[in-house]
C-alpha cells in the first residue's frame, strides 16, 4: 500500500443468503488491520503518540524548495503547493504507531465482505465541508471516478481492481472489487481523498487553479503569494476536531510554509529564525552547518531520531526507454564505478549506510540465498529473470575508499566490452561496434547541492570513455521532463512502507512504462515483474507478503536498473525551542502534527532572540 499509510485487514465475518445470490454482510468495523489486530479498540479516545490536552494555537513555519502554481495536487500538470494534505479529510486516516492500520474518519465504520469482495463505508452522520454542506455518498462517488479518470495515472493504477462503485444508503458508498483475496484494496480506499461535487460541479477539475479550494480538514488556505508562500488557518468548527484519531493533533492555528529557490539561502533563513522547523536532508549541513550559539545555549534544538520506516530506493536512475540503456551490463558497468565509500567519507562525513535493497530497514528486505516461501514464488519466473537470483547474494559494488577504483574501472570496462562498447584509440570515448555511437548521456537533477556528489561519479564514467553532462534546471521544467519521461539518468527516490501493494505496479508495471506521468521512471516492461507484483498484491497472510516482497527485491536489484545510493535509519530533525511535543515517538518516526506551540518556551525564545 501506499506510503505513508498501510493497513492490515480486520476479520470480518457473516453472511446472508438473498434472493438468488449470495450477498456478503460483515460487521461494521471501527478500522481496518491488513494481517492481524487493531491496536486501538472501538472505544480508544486517542493515539497513544499524541497528546490529547495539548494546547491549541500559535504559528508553526516550515520550508520547502521549488515554487508552486496550483492547488490542484491531483493532476500531472502544475506544481501543487505544499501541504494540501491539510485541507481535505480521508475515509480512513492510518495511526503512526502500526505498520498496517487505518481508522474511520469522514467515515464512522466499515464492512469488509470475508472473501474481500467488496466493502461498505458509512460517513458520519456530522462530517461537514468548511460552508457547513454534509459530505455525502455522492461525493465519495464522484472523487473517486474523478480520481481515477482524469488524476495522474498513479490513481488509475492504484484503483486498478474496483469494478463498481454504489450509494447504497443516505450516508453508506459500497465498492465492488474485481477479485476477491486482496486485502489491501478495502484499505486503498479508505485512503481516498474526498472532494465536494457541489464546489467542482462549476469547475474544470482537469486544469489547475489558484483559487483555495473548499475541503472538510482542520486547515483551509489563509492567504498565499504563488511561488512564495502559503498559509493555512485552522478551519473553524473543524467537524472531526475530536475525533479520537484527531484529538492532540492538529494544534497550531496557522501552518506557513515559504519556498525558496536555494537550499542554502533556506538553510541560512531558518538559523536567521525565519521559520521553525527543518527536516536535515543535507549531511554536510548537518555536520557544518549548526556550529552557531543558538545551539550552544538550546535555543535551536538538532535531534536524531531512530524510526522504523523502510529506506526504500534513493538512486541514480536509468531511463531503460534510452537504448544506451537497454543492456543490464552496461547498466552493471556503470554501477561499478559510483564510489559510494569515498563520497561517504569525502563528502557526507560517514553518515550514511550504502542501500542495497529497495526495502532496506524493514524485514521485507532480501538477505542470504532465497529459499522456502521466497524460493518456490522465485521458481515460477526462473526462465525469465536474471540466473544470479538464484545463486549470489546482492552487494553493490563496492570500494576502498581510498579514491583508486582500478579493479572496479576493470570489471566495468570487461561488461562495456561484452555489450559491443570499444574505446576508439584516436578519441579515447566509447564507441559501439555495430553503429560506430559513442556512448553520451546527461545526468539531470533538480537541487545544484547534488551537483558535488554527481561530478566525482561524472569523472570516473569518463576514464571509461564515457561523455557525461550535468544539467541542474529549476523545479517546473523537472517536473516536466518528469512526467514526459525526458531524461538519460537521474536521482530519483523510490519510497515504499512496511506493507507494499497496488503502488508497486506504478512503479514498475509493464501498464505504466509508457503512460505520461507515472512513477515507472525506469520504464520496466517485464512480465516476470508483472507476475510478482500481482503476487503482492493477493497476499493473504504477512508471512506470504514479506517472502513475495523479498522475491521481487532480488529480481529488481539483479536487473541492475538503478545505482543504489545510501540512507540512514533515522530523522535529522533542528527546530527552534517554542514547542512541545509528547513523549512517544512511533514507529513512523516524527509526527510535528502532534507538536504544539509551548506558551512558556515560546515567550523565552522571542525574549532571547530580542
Amino acid at each position: 500500500m501506499q506510503t505513508v499509510s498501510k493497513f492490515l485487514q480486520a476479520t470480518l465475518v457473516g453472511l446472508i443468503l438473498c434472493t438468488g445470490a449470495s450477498l456478503v454482510h460483515a460487521a461494521p468495523q471501527h478500522g481496518l488491520a491488513m494481517h492481524g489486530d487493531l491496536k486501538y479498540p472501538a472505544e480508544f479516545t486517542h493515539f497513544s503518540y499524541a497528546n490529547p490536552d495539548a494546547p491549541k494555537g500559535g504559528r508553526f513555519r516550515t520550508s520547502t524548495l521549488g515554487t508552486f502554481d496550483s492547488f490542484n495536487p491531483f493532476l500531472v500538470r502544475g506544481n501543487p503547493a505544499a501541504g494540501l494534505g491539510n485541507i481535505w479529510d480521508t475515509l480512513m486516516t492510518p495511526s503512526a504507531d502500526e505498520p498496517f492500520s487505518q481508522y474511520g474518519l469522514l467515515a464512522e465504520s466499515v464492512e469488509v465482505a470475508p472473501d474481500q469482495s467488496e466493502a461498505t463505508f458509512t460517513l458520519r452522520e456530522n462530517a461537514r465541508w468548511h460552508d457547513g454542506k454534509p459530505v455525502t455518498p455522492e461525493d465519495v462517488i464522484w472523487s473517486f471516478e474523478t480520481l481515477r479518470d482524469k488524476g495522474q495515472p498513479f490513481y488509475r493504477a492504484y484503483y486498478a481492481g474496483v469494478t463498481a462503485v454504489e450509494k447504497t444508503g443516505p450516508r453508506q458508498v459500497r465498492f465492488q472489487f474485481a477479485h476477491g483475496g486482496n486485502p489491501e484494496l478495502p484499505l486503498i480506499i479508505g485512503q481516498l481523498v474526498v472532494l465536494p461535487k457541489h464546489w467542482w460541479s462549476e469547475r474544470d477539475f482537469s486544469k489547475t487553479t489558484l483559487e483555495p479550494p473548499l475541503g472538510s480538514g482542520p486547515y483551509r488556505i489563509a492567504s498565499f503569494e504563488p511561488g512564495r508562500s502559503i498559509t493555512y488557518e485552522r478551519a473553524d468548527n473543524y467537524w472531526g476536531a475530536n475525533l479520537p484519531v484527531n484529538r492532540g493533533r492538529h494544534n497550531a492555528d496557522t501552518l506557513q510554509i515559504d519556498y525558496y529557490r536555494d537550499g542554502t539561502v533556506a538553510l541560512e533563513a531558518f538559523k536567521a529564525g525565519e521559520y521553525d522547523f527543518r527536516p536535515e536532508n543535507m549531511s554536510k549541513a548537518w555536520a557544518t552547518s549548526y556550529d552557531i550559539p543558538a545551539v550552544d545555549d538550546g535555543r535551536l534544538i538538532r535531534r536524531e531520531v531512530p524510526n522504523g520506516r523502510p529506506s526504500g530506493m534513493q538512486a541514480f536512475v536509468m531511463n531503460t526507454r534510452r537504448p544506451i540503456f537497454k543492456d543490464a551490463r552496461v547498466r552493471q558497468a556503470l554501477t561499478e564505478v559510483f564510489d559510494f565509500p569515498w563520497s561517504n567519507q569525502a563528502l557526507f562525513y560517514g553518515q550514511y549506510t550504502r542501500t542495497r535493497s529497495y526495502f532496506d530497514n524493514s524485514d521485507l528486505a532480501a538477505t542470504g540465498l532465497p529459499e522456502g516461501a521466497e524460493l518456490r514464488v522465485l521458481e515460477a519466473v526462473r526462465d525469465q529473470i536474471p540466473p544470479e537470483v538464484f545463486t549470489d547474494v546482492y552487494d553493490p559494488p563496492t570500494t576502498d575508499g581510498s579514491g583508486n577504483i582500478r579493479a572496479n574501472l576493470k570489471t566495468a570496462h570487461t561488461l562495456l566490452g561484452e555489450a559491443g562498447w570499444k574505446i576508439n584509440p584516436d578519441t579515447r570515448r566509447l564507441t559501439h561496434t555495430a553503429d560506430g555511437k559513442t556512448l553520451d548521456f546527461e545526468i539531470l537533477l533538480v537541487a545544484p547541492e547534488f551537483e558535488r556528489v554527481v561530478l566525482p561519479f561524472k569523472k570516473n564514467l569518463e576514464r571509461l570513455g564515457i561523455n557525461v553532462t550535468v544539467r541542474t534546471v529549476d523545479a517546473a521544467q523537472y517536473r516536466r521532463r518528469m512526467d514526459s519521461f525526458d531524461f538519460d539518468m537521474i536521482v530519483g527516490t523510490f519510497g515504499q512502507s512496511l506493507s507494499p501493494g497496488n503502488e508497486q505496479r506504478d512503479y514498475w508495471g509493464s501498464a505504466f512504462a509508457q503512460q505520461n506521468g507515472s512513477r515507472n521512471l525506469i520504464g520496466i516492461e517485464d512480465p516476470a515483474v508483472d507476475t510478482l507484483i500481482e503476487g503482492i498484491v493477493r497476499a493473504p497472510t504477512r508471512a506470504d507478503l514479506v517472502a513475495r516482497v523479498r522475491a521481487l527485491d532480488r529480481v529488481l536489484q539483479w536487473n541492475h536498473w538503478v545505482i543504489p545510493q545510501w540512507h540512514i535509519a533515522h530523522d535529522r530533525i533542528a527546530y527552534w525551542n517554542k514547542f512541545g511535543m509528547p513523549d512517544t515517538v512511533p514507529l513512523m518516526g516524527v509526527q510535528t502534527d502532534t507538536w504544539w506551540i509551548d506558551p512558556q518556551r515560546n515567550k523565552a525564545l522571542g525574549n532571547a532572540k530580542q
